[in-house]
């Protein structure tokens, strides 16, 4: 197999790793500039949420995990916005509703990013927001090339956006035509917000974090959240149910949430502490997979496995590899399903425990499983959500529900604007070894109307809560989504790594094996993002429909056909999704020796990374 496809990139002023060259390009201006990781980083997110508009917005989420080198301080700063006050169970079901639909009004909740960043630079910036915010202005401004992929989207929902949501239709269809891929594409509503939350800033005076209080403030509690208000309130808008719904979202509920800085949850594996946000999110689910690695010996596997280059053997360490690692995923995110939530106490503490590990390794065997097994970590067993036990039923019958697609992390996005598996991320690390990893998502232009005047449209995070009480991920005003977004650090004794990938319920899948080969097999950064990937689809998806494959394994071909047959006698049913497939991983932080290192994923050809 031929990887890696390019160098590490290797120096000693700063490093930044995207999704798409110009948020790296912008990251690496910012650094240059004289800003630190967390300006380069929110930099370089506001350019995502311009020039990736099918991936991320303005209006979406936006975790972030931060390491601060002068004292060691690593944290979350949450930007993922919450439920509605007004959105409870008996409010939906009053619509007729049992799921919140993937689509419009119904299933926005509060957008965090543009807090997310504000409550970075305030905190851990230097710049001026005006400079941060600059390059993203300039590209909705005087445009930007538009990616295939969000081409490709517009082109998908053009009629609903003619037929049914005109305020999209206006500014994703210039002259009511669907743009080509490559074109120069201008947002002007989006242009003349971010000037006005501009000059809401230096209205409210010369200190660089009253300024960014003052951009916050307009945002969340003038101008923005007043358009908000007006539009959700008043204008039903055809959604997935195939009816129009206003919905819940109001002023008070932007006026009333704030970006929020929490401690960020770690374990120990293969010489450096893996840290991911606290289990409102996904990122546990990767710990428990490396927990349950860990327990039952996966380094041997996977050393033997690179050493003898992953070749094509259906005797050999690349079929354990996979099986193991697929097989754990399967009990981690079962787990994920059962505990996981903002609306309930999660067992944190016992699902990462050395014990629990151990009992959920006893669950491993030689044949893929298709049950879906979540645990009682502290005794207890779950309450599952009613879908997901109708769902058990049915694989245990051997009943396929239908498939999840495989793919880039782009997403799949239906003629109605539903929406899975799309996100974007970025990585930075500055010269003076502070580190960020940030995965910033939603108000897909896709899957929610343009509020209009804005340029921009609603995160649908609440379609992830299940409309059904007394669960974790319920439905509960004020609570969080279990959302898939999943930022990382990998760090260890003055080295370490930020990390991440979109893909949804991917985000913690794609990552393990990368994992396994750089801190267990000895391949760099780039090489560990280049080697054939692989996830399971027997996971039940945290998008509307939620759906799953029994037993799901998709691979890029470039495992080998022995390989996948071997996996396939295994009873694994796998998918062949070609040979550069999955994934949009990026890395970037401090080696051992102490030099500055990134890389990015080849894979859909505009992830890259850029130093010195």
């Amino acid at each position: 197999m031929t990887f890696p496809t390019r160098p590490v990139l290797t120096g000693t002023f700063g490093m930044v790793a995207s999704t798409h060259w110009l948020a790296s390009a912008v990251g690496m201006r910012t650094l240059e500039a004289g800003g630190n990781a967390f300006d380069a980083a929110a930099a370089a997110g506001f350019t995502l949420s311009v020039v990736e508009p099918h991936l991320d917005g303005p209006g979406g989420d936006a975790p972030v995990i931060g390491h601060r080198a002068a004292d060691g301080h690593t944290f979350v700063v949450c930007g993922q916005g919450v439920v509605p006050a007004r959105a409870t169970v008996d409010a939906y079901r009053a619509l007729g509703v049992d799921e919140v639909p993937g689509t419009g009004h119904l299933a926005a909740v509060v957008p965090g990013a543009f807090g997310a960043w504000l409550d970075l630079l305030a905190r851990y910036g230097t710049l001026p927001l005006a400079d941060v915010l600059a390059p993203a202005l300039g590209y909705a401004r005087d445009g930007h090339p538009l990616l295939p992929g969000a081409a490709a989207a517009i082109g998908t929902v053009a009629d609903l956006f003619r037929d049914h949501w005109p305020t999209s239709a206006a500014v994703w269809l210039p002259g009511g035509a669907v743009p080509r891929a490559g074109e120069r594409f201008r947002n002007p509503d989006l242009a003349r917000t971010f000037e006005r939350l501009l000059a809401e800033a230096a209205a409210a005076g010369p200190d660089r974090e009253g300024q960014i209080e003052g951009a916050r403030q307009a945002f969340y509690e003038g101008f923005v959240a007043e358009a908000v208000d007006a539009f959700v309130a008043g204008t039903p808008v055809l959604d997935a149910t195939g009816r129009a719904h206003t919905g819940f979202l109001r002023a008070d509920d932007l006026a009333a949430w704030r970006a929020t800085e929490e401690p960020t949850v770690a374990v120990p594996f293969a010489g450096v502490e893996v840290h991911k946000t606290g289990p409102w999110g996904q990122g546990p689910v990767l710990l428990q997979q490396l927990r349950i690695l860990e327990r039952l010996g996966i380094e041997d596997v996977v050393r033997d496995a690179v050493a003898r280059g992953d070749d094509d053997d259906p005797q050999g360490p690349l079929v354990e590899l996979v099986h193991v690692v697929v097989e754990v995923a399967k009990l981690a995110f079962a787990d994920r399903d059962a505990w996981y939530g903002d609306a309930a106490s999660v067992p944190l503490d016992a699902l990462l425990s050395p014990a629990y590990a151990a009992e959920r390794a006893h669950l491993v065997g030689s044949d893929a499983d298709g049950e879906h097994r979540p645990g009682a970590p502290h005794g207890e067993w779950p309450r599952m959500a009613r879908a997901l036990v109708g769902a058990r039923a049915a694989a245990t019958a051997g009943v396929t529900a239908a498939p999840a697609a495989p793919g880039l992390g782009e997403p799949t996005v239906s003629p109605r604007g539903v929406t899975r598996g799309d996100t974007c991320h970025v990585d930075v690390v500055d010269r003076w070894g502070n580190r960020v990893s940030a995965t910033p998502s939603g108000g897909w232009l896709q899957s929610s109307p343009v509020v209009p005047g804005l340029g921009f449209a609603l995160p649908t995070r609440a379609q992830m809560c299940w409309v059904q009480d007394g669960l974790p991920a319920s439905l509960v005003p004020r609570t969080r989504p279990r959302t898939t977004l999943s930022p990382a650090l990998a760090l260890g004794d003055g080295h370490g790594f930020a990390f991440g990938t979109p893909g949804g319920d991917q985000q913690d899948q794609w990552p393990v094996p990368f994992l396994l080969r750089h801190l267990l097999g000895g391949l760099d950064l780039q090489a560990a993002i280049d080697a054939p990937a692989w996830h399971s689809t027997h996971v039940h998806g945290s998008f509307h429909p939620r759906s799953h494959t029994p037993r799901g394994l998709v691979a890029e071909s470039r495992l080998g056909p022995r390989t996948l047959a071997a996996l396939a006698a295994r009873g694994h049913t796998v998918t062949d999704a070609g040979p550069w497939s999955l994934g949009r991983l990026s890395a970037a932080g401090v080696g051992p020796d102490g030099w500055l290192l990134a890389a990015a994923n080849p894979r859909g050809s505009h992830g890259y990374a850029v130093g010195r």
